[in-house]
């Protein structure tokens, strides 16, 4: 499993490519403030979106702090996903000052 920085997320968001970004939160976490362009599945429901998810790219997977999302990466990239937990999360986001959606 890899996994990533927020600065250095922010510096993709930035650059214009198209992100596969997954919040592994509850829905009312993530009605709270989610990073733009990131799509809901709580972490109980990763194991349905398998099929769903793109092999040829990273996925990446944000929570509160990286906790979850470090679980469902290492469980992904079990799956043959090259998947990428976003260290820090949301928190650590947030904290840098980037903007959340809510």
């Amino acid at each position: 499993m890899r996994s990533i920085g927020v600065g250095e997320l922010k510096a993709l968001l930035d650059g214009g490519d198209e992100v596969t970004l997954v919040d592994v939160r509850e829905p009312y976490e993530y009605a709270e403030g989610h990073l733009p362009g990131a799509r809901l599945a709580p972490l109980a429901t990763v194991p349905g979106l398998l099929d769903a998810l793109p092999r040829d790219v990273p996925v990446y997977l944000v929570c509160a702090v990286g906790a979850r999302s470090g679980r469902a990466a290492a469980w992904l990239s079990q799956q043959g996903v090259d998947a990428v937990n976003v260290e820090g999360g949301t928190a650590e986001w947030a904290g840098a000052g980037y903007p959340l959606v809510r």
